[in-house]
C-alpha cells in the first residue's frame, strides 16, 4: 500500500474531503483485512517523490504481487512515479479518498489511471478496503 504526499495527515486535513480516519488507523484496519484474506500488507507513505519511486522499484525484488496506490498530489504531476509503476509491471489499483472529479479542474487528470487495473475514487478510506478485496480476487484468479 503506497500513499503519497499529505496522506500522513489523514484524519486532520480537510475532513470534509478526507474523512476522520488517521493513516495509522487505516493501516491497522487494512493489515487486519489483508491477514484475514491470507496476505501481507506493507504500508508505505512518503511526502517525497523519490522515496515513493524507490519503494516502487523495491517491489521488483521483495515478492510484492500487487499494489494499492494513492499517489496523493502526485496523481496530477509525477511522471517519475508513473514511469516506476510502468517499469515494475505489477498490477495496481489507484485509490483516491476524495472524488477528484468533483474537485478543482487540475485534479481531474491522473498520470496513473491508464496503467491501473482500476480506480476507486470518492468513497473515503473505504476505497482502500474495496481495493484490497479486488486485489485479493485478482490474485486468486490470475496467480496459482
Amino acid at each position: 500500500m503506497l500513499n503519497g504526499p499529505n496522506l500522513n495527515l489523514l484524519g486532520e486535513r480537510e475532513p470534509e474531503f478526507y474523512g476522520h480516519d488517521s493513516l495509522p488507523e487505516l493501516e491497522r484496519r487494512l493489515q487486519n483485512q489483508a491477514n484475514t484474506l491470507g496476505h501481507t500488507l506493507a504500508p508505505f507513505q512518503s511526502n517525497h517523490e523519490g522515496a515513493l519511486v524507490d519503494r516502487v522499484q523495491q517491489t521488483r525484488k521483495d515478492g510484492t504481487a500487487f499494489l494499492l496506490v494513492n499517489p496523493g498530489g502526485y496523481t496530477h504531476s509525477s511522471v517519475a512515479l508513473r514511469d516506476a509503476l510502468a517499469a515494475v509491471k505489477l498490477p495496481f489499483i489507484e485509490i483516491h479518498v476524495s472524488n477528484i472529479l468533483a474537485r478543482e479542474t487540475f485534479r481531474h487528470h491522473s498520470y496513473f489511471s491508464d496503467l491501473a487495473l482500476g480506480t476507486i475514487t470518492g468513497l473515503g478510506t473505504q476505497g482502500y478496503e474495496l481495493a484490497l478485496l479486488a486485489a485479493d480476487r485478482w490474485l486468486r484468479t490470475h496467480t496459482h
